[in-house]
């Protein structure tokens, strides 16, 4: 029973302690400083410390708080510039490739206007590669009752090569490149003959010329030099395929002339980007002949096989 009592005092007195201390610090804290006296300054003294240990761990929750807080704004901003810095990227990417399809089908169809032949656009739909990278084959979306094997391949650049298989609603192209590829070409600048074959090289794109004579010297006018335009000369070539003349192949890059040969070894760089192609133009059939009478004064006949006097 005075156990019991003694207890109940002591949660009184701590009652009243803990009532009592806020009220003498509330009461010191809001006088003046001149209203302020013994036990306000005693108070004051010893309930510094403890309100400045207070104010010092609320400053510091407030902070790792605000600091979470900010963070969790920050992270949420930049999650969004994220999404749609990569939606920017992907239109601008989609953008690209519409302007680039545009003006290959503006060159595409410049060129079809230009052509004297009978011609069909296809558009590129996938290419092979080399482990180097470069271009090998081509796919085409035009096919069967479109296109044939053999028949040549152009852009606004050049010759691009001719169809190899057809199957479906696609076809593959031989490349220019290729060593199955050969065609009977000409020199712009010498008049010179002779063929040209794909050298199949994985890491870059050329050609070699087999059978054109060689100049009497290097410095002659009819030898051949690097930069000289070639041509397709319109007679067939070593694998019975005839190209139309007239059609850019490529410039000389490398001339080598040997003391035992009659013939140059010739390198040639094809004139087309085949790695940038995205339409090309199939020939369907050969050009009309020129016309042999073009440019001279032409006289009607007379009639029933006698001219009025």
């Amino acid at each position: 029973m005075a156990q019991t009592l003694r207890r109940r005092l002591i949660d009184w007195g701590l009652a009243a302690v803990f009532l009592l201390v806020p009220a003498l610090v509330l009461r010191a804290s809001l006088r003046r400083p001149s209203e302020l006296g013994a036990v306000d300054h005693a108070v004051l003294r010893v309930s510094a410390p403890l309100q400045s240990g207070v104010a010092w761990v609320v400053r510091r929750v407030a902070s790792v708080w605000n600091g979470y807080v900010a963070l969790t704004d920050v992270e949420d901003e930049n999650r969004e510039l994220r999404a749609e810095n990569e939606r920017l990227r992907r239109e601008l990417s989609a953008m690209t490739r519409r302007a680039f399809d545009l003006e290959s089908l503006e060159e595409l169809a410049l060129l079809r206007k230009q052509t004297p032949a009978d011609t069909i656009g296809a558009r590129v739909v996938a290419t092979a590669l080399s482990p180097a990278f470069r271009v090998v084959r081509l796919r085409i979306d035009r096919g069967d009752g479109e296109v044939e094997a053999g028949m040549p391949v152009i852009t606004s650049q050049g010759l691009v090569g001719k169809i190899l298989t057809v199957y479906g609603r696609h076809a593959d192209v031989l490349l220019l490149t290729d060593t199955r590829m050969s065609v009977a070409i000409m020199v712009k600048r010498t008049g010179g003959l002779g063929q040209l074959h794909g050298v199949g090289a994985s890491d870059r794109y050329a050609c070699k010329i087999d059978w054109l004579e060689r100049g009497s010297s290097p410095d002659a006018a009819d030898a051949l030099k690097v930069g000289d335009e070639i041509y397709t000369s319109g007679s067939k070539s070593s694998d019975d395929t005839a190209f139309p003349a007239g059609i850019l192949v490529g410039r000389v890059s490398k001339v080598s002339n040997k003391d035992y040969s009659m013939f140059q070894e010739i390198e040639v760089t094809p004139a087309v980007s085949f790695s940038r192609l995205r339409t090309v133009l199939v020939l369907l059939s050969s050009p009309p002949p020129p016309d042999p009478t073009a440019g001279k004064d032409k006289r009607s006949e007379p009639a029933f096989g006698t001219r009025p006097m």
